[in-house]
């Protein structure tokens, strides 16, 4: 320690020294070394300034990314460490200063403990010997931690000079006496103040004013902080408070801890800190760089969505105890979980046919509050809402005869099987209806015991799945697909339907290098004014999760907004996809929905490909999702978007032959078309009636 201290202490007692023979006061020269270490450190605040706004000027983003990797927190971290790249933004940066600070500190304490070295710059022979006499004096070997402190304490009292003088003639071309009067010179005081002594707790001196004012010091400094650090000022009012009131009892307890000549190089380090950041804020202003307004939008959004999580808990609470109460949980039978209200139609004609075929009664347990599933009012469909938190104990507390679920990774994540009752039987339902292997992630459906295929090629992958896995073999129910379903009877239910304008609907995934954040502008100008009626219809999760992207789309075209050109914000209905004459997307599950109910071409833009799971490859077989692209539409490249309106007229002239194509297509794609609901629920109550038997 004693070699780090000297090391760091020699060039500071340089700058120490300059400040002395400059002012010839000693804490005018503390002072002065204060000023300088912070213009020493001035581009080191500068960078951390620019650093922290980047760090606010990427909280939208950074939010945008929360919602977008809410349920892949791996997927979250890889896209804020993108993020951080793309704008060169280093977490670490803001620790510089502190990283800095301490050996400051450090070296100053050994200037402050060694005057005749750093301020005198008095050789060490004679410094060795002005210690040893010292000692002599005091009749001890041991001078503490700051003999040189002790030299310049005794020659303060003449009864000690005479004894010093006796070191004359013993160092060679040394003047004893002129030495002497150099160190009597050094005077350590302040208006009264000793600045070589340390303050102490237990004694009330004059001293406790360093500690006191190192304390208002910093009040001050983060008062100011607060009102003009660009990262101070993004804090709640609580964390403000929390930092400063430490800021507080830290300085102030240091302050006792070290020289008042330190604590007075830590007040005076307080408040030039102020000064700092007036200047970094006038040479690299935020306000030229961060969109204050989307700021403030977002701080609302999440104050918003803060209240309404506070209401959700209670809720939650509420059906938990719900869900147990009175045995419930014991005699259940069978229970479905959805992840969010929109979930709800990959069960409805599930459910509806197990209405019809049985008398069981339905738990519905939902993670979303405003689930439509509480507005069905039928006294067998009994929904719960369970918040995240309380759904891990539920299901790991599970004593259902079976689980119908649209979520995967089950075991894997949050979502366990049942610890009490090993039996219940997880059945897996798929929001999909294209390749499996491609859309979940390595092993997403390991721990189902039943999957209800939508057709043959999902059994297909899933078993060469197993089989390149060693993994169990489930059961697999050919079951379909229950939204074409769902889709196919409110399409035909609208009768024949001609538009005026041929209508094209842009509907777009949200994932990576969507159409909306990747070519939209380029379609849209090729498009625009050819005589189409043109619908873009973003992902609900693109708008949920972008909210300020969406407002500067909405912004850039509100001029060309007419009945020809819309941008729907409405997913309620789906009388946009089934009125379309084209829709035009990217890797988005709605070219199944649109083409394989009316029987029209898409128009996909290959951007890069959705590749949840990365290892697809290795059962060998193609998805559905890349070899049936160019069967039911046409996939072309960005590049090619100039020729746009040549392509979606050839798609719209040839529709006769694609409606052939894909009628076949859609026929060999499902199991039990039109009727899946009725093929799941007799799975289930068969299921259910064989388990109560035995």
């Amino acid at each position: 320690m004693e070699f780090i201290n000297s090391l760091i202490g020699t060039p500071l007692g340089y700058l120490m020294w300059l400040g002395y023979k400059l002012f010839d006061s000693y804490w005018l020269a503390i002072i002065f070394f204060t000023l300088m270490t912070k213009f020493i450190m001035l581009p080191i605040s500068l960078m951390v300034q620019k650093n922290s706004v980047k760090m606010v000027k990427m909280k939208p983003e950074l939010e945008a990314l929360r919602y977008q990797y809410i349920d892949d927190k791996d997927e979250y971290v890889d896209a804020q460490a993108a993020l951080y790249k793309r704008e060169k933004y280093s977490p670490m940066a803001g620790v510089v200063p502190l990283l800095i600070q301490i050996p400051l500190i450090f070296g100053l304490i050994d200037v402050v403990y060694k005057p005749l070295k750093h301020l005198l710059h008095l050789p060490a022979e004679v410094v060795s010997a002005f210690t040893s006499k010292a000692a002599e004096i005091m009749g001890t070997t041991e001078l503490g931690s700051a003999p040189q402190l002790r030299i310049v304490e005794l020659l303060r009292m003449p009864e000690n000079v005479q004894r010093f003088q006796e070191l004359s003639g013993t160092l060679n071309g040394v003047n004893v006496e002129e030495t002497i009067r150099a160190i009597q010179s050094v005077d350590m005081n302040m208006f009264g103040i000793d600045l070589a002594a340390v303050p102490s707790v237990s004694n009330i001196s004059i001293l406790w004013l360093i500690p006191l004012f190192a304390g208002l010091s910093a009040l001050v400094m983060c008062l100011e902080q607060n009102r003009v650090n660009v990262l101070q000022m993004e804090q709640s009012k609580a964390s403000q408070w929390g930092m400063t009131l430490f800021m507080i009892a830290f300085s102030t307890y240091f302050a006792f801890l070290v020289p008042a000549g330190v604590g007075l190089y830590w007040i005076f380090g307080n408040l030039l800190s102020i000064l700092v950041m007036y200047l970094v804020n006038a040479v690299y202003s935020p306000k030229k760089y961060i969109d204050y307004a989307a700021l403030e939008r977002m701080k609302a959004t999440v104050a918003a969505e803060r209240e309404q999580n506070k209401a959700n808990r209670k809720l939650a609470k509420k059906y938990y105890k719900k869900f147990f109460a009175n045995g419930n949980s014991e005699t259940m039978k069978l229970m479905f979980y959805s992840e969010q209200s929109g979930f709800y139609k990959y069960f409805e004609a599930i459910i509806e046919s197990l209405l019809k075929m049985s008398d069981l009664t339905i738990h519905y347990v939902t993670s979303d509050p405003k689930d439509k599933i509480f507005e069905k009012g039928n006294d067998r469909i009994v929904p719960y809402y369970i918040d995240e938190t309380r759904l891990i104990p539920l299901m790991m507390k599970l004593e259902a005869d079976m689980v119908v679920m649209t979520t995967p990774d089950l075991d894997k994540y949050h979502i366990k099987r049942s610890k009490v009752r090993p039996d219940v039987e997880y059945v897996f339902v798929d929001h999909g209806c294209s390749s499996d292997n491609l859309a979940y992630r390595t092993g997403a459906l390991d721990h189902f015991d039943t999957i209800l295929a939508v057709g043959q090629h999902q059994v297909n992958e899933l078993r060469a799945i197993e089989r390149l896995r060693g993994t169990k073999k489930k059961a697999m129910v050919k079951c379909g697909y229950g939204l074409i379903d769902s889709m196919i009877s409110q399409y035909e239910a609208l009768g024949e339907h001609r538009n005026e304008k041929t209508t094209i609907l842009i509907a777009p995934s949200w994932q990576y290098d969507n159409i909306m954040d990747s070519c939209l502008d380029q379609i849209l100008e090729n498009i625009l004014d050819k005589g189409y009626r043109i619908v873009v219809r973003p992902h609900p999760q693109y708008v949920r999760r972008f909210p300020a992207r969406m407002e500067t789309l909405m912004g850039k075209y509100a001029d060309r907004f007419s009945e020809d050109f819309v941008i729907e914000t409405d997913f309620s209905s789906n009388v946009t996809v089934y009125t379309a004459d084209l829709v035009i997307t990217d890797w988005s599950g709605i070219a199944y929905e649109f083409s394989l109910t009316t029987c029209k071409p898409t128009l996909y833009i290959n951007t890069e490909m959705k590749v949840v799971n990365k290892q697809y490859e290795r059962i060998g077989i193609v998805p559905v999702d890349i070899s049936q692209r160019n069967i039911i539409g046409k996939a072309i490249e960005k590049d090619e978007i100039d020729q746009i309106d040549g392509i979606i007229r050839q798609l719209i002239e040839n529709q006769p032959a694609y409606r052939e194509r894909i009628e076949e297509v859609r026929n060999n794609h499902f199991f039990n078309l039109r009727h899946s609901g009725e093929a799941g629920a007799r799975y289930i109550i068969s299921r259910l009636s064989s388990r109560k038997q035995h």
